[in-house]
């Protein structure tokens, strides 16, 4: 049974592209060419006997449809089984084509330099990426995961913050919700602080831009002049009304990262429980990333 959904009618109904694909139709688009050249390459790329085209055909041999089976599974994350019923293919078939298809759609987004950084290697990299940004926002994402039968992975897994087995990234945006800096996955165990030493982001950003984070992330004012984090409630004491008032003026400044985050999250790859192994959700929450960019960019 061959692929017979009507791409360009779900494209034209707004809403319907959104719940499917998350993307709008001009994100779309503005899209397809990149990833269209990058599936040719990978095609032409490859040893082959026939010439690019020949052999069977596929249900989705198209890149336009390529594209859409990928947007599809990171917006709806289905089972692997539901995704064959929708596609009218196998089981074994929708996981080869998420695992082959997902890489191409991470370098369409890397060619159109709408992926975050991984890492900042010095602050002159932060300069040359980002020369008109002076303000930036710091927040912990965490995303549930399955509870591992293993002991020890379990125990890093679990994140008391939410009482939860989680893996989690920091995310780094700007005032314009744009998502700089997204640091590698690791487990629901690891404080957002610790996170962000690990990967030396603050430190390798540079002195004159501004930073806001919140009670996570205290401790950063010493790494950082520019720094303005909340103030923390003592024990057994009260805050002052003017501390009240900059911590809610702190809070009004830093929801754009929140919306960042919730952006990613509008994509159930990242928000659903995830099913599948440690360091494939690395790439999920990359894309997930350079498309909340994109959609930015199109909007």
């Amino acid at each position: 049974m061959l692929f017979r959904m009507d791409i360009e009618k779900i494209l034209n109904n707004q809403r319907l592209a959104r719940a499917l694909i998350g993307v709008s139709k001009a994100a779309f688009l503005s899209l397809l060419p990149a990833f269209t050249q990058i599936v040719r390459e990978q095609a032409e790329s490859k040893r082959r006997k026939r010439a690019v085209g020949g052999g069977r055909k596929g249900n989705i041999k198209e890149a336009k449809q390529k594209l859409f089976f990928i947007l599809f599974y990171v917006k709806t994350y289905p089972t692997f089984d539901v995704a064959a019923f929708v596609f009218a293919s196998s089981k074994s078939c929708t996981c080869d084509w998420a695992h082959a298809i997902l890489p191409l759609l991470e370098q369409a987004l890397g060619r159109k330099v709408l992926l975050p950084k991984r890492q900042l290697r010095s602050t002159e990299e932060f300069f040359a990426a980002f020369p008109g940004v002076r303000e930036v926002m710091l927040d912990g994402v965490e995303r549930p995961t399955i509870r591992s039968q293993k002991d020890k992975t379990q125990r890093k897994h679990y994140s008391g913050k939410k009482k939860r087995h989680m893996r989690k990234n920091v995310v780094i945006t700007d005032t314009s919700k744009r998502i700089l800096v997204l640091t590698p996955s690791k487990h629901g165990r690891a404080h957002d602080k610790k996170l962000s030493d690990k990967a030396l982001t603050v430190v390798r950003i540079p002195q004159n831009v501004a930073m806001i984070a919140d009670t996570g992330f205290i401790g950063i004012d010493k790494q950082h002049p520019q720094t303005l984090l909340p103030k923390k409630k003592p024990r057994r004491g009260v805050l002052s009304d003017a501390e009240k008032a900059m911590n809610r003026l702190i809070s009004s400044t830093r929801i754009v990262v929140e919306h960042a985050i919730g952006g990613m999250k509008r994509f159930r790859c990242v928000s659903a429980i995830y099913r599948n192994k440690n360091g494939w959700d690395d790439k999920l929450v990359n894309v997930c990333a350079g498309l909340w960019n994109l959609h930015l960019q199109s909007a």
